[in-house]
C-alpha cells in the first residue's frame, strides 16, 4: 500500500494495533494499566526515543511495523515493572 497511499499512511493501523498489543502483552486487564499503557505506547510511538527512530529506515512497511512494536515493547517493560513493584 506504500505505493498507492504512501509511507506509514494513517488509514493504515495494523501498526498501531501491532504496537498496542505488545503494550498490553501480560498486562492485567483494568481500565488503569490500559490508559496508562495506552499514553506510554503514544509518547514513545510519537517522541521515538531509545532506537525507535533509527527502526523507521528498515525498507517497506517493515520499518513502520518495527518502530511501532519496539514502541510497544518499551511500553511493556515499564507496566510490568510498575505492576510488579505495584507503584500503581
Amino acid at each position: 500500500m506504500e505505493n498507492d497511499w504512501g509511507k506509514d499512511s494513517s488509514k493504515i493501523v495494523i501498526d498501531e494495533v501491532a504496537g498496542m498489543s505488545a503494550s498490553l502483552l501480560f498486562v492485567p486487564v483494568r481500565w488503569k494499566y490500559v490508559i496508562t499503557a495506552f499514553i506510554l505506547f503514544r509518547f514513545f510511538d510519537i517522541v521515538k526515543p531509545l532506537y525507535i527512530r533509527g527502526l523507521e529506515k528498515f525498507p517497506r512497511g517493515w520499518g513502520v511495523m518495527a518502530d511501532d512494536l519496539l514502541a510497544g515493547l518499551y511500553t511493556n517493560i515499564i507496566m510490568q515493572i510498575v505492576i510488579f513493584s505495584n507503584l500503581f
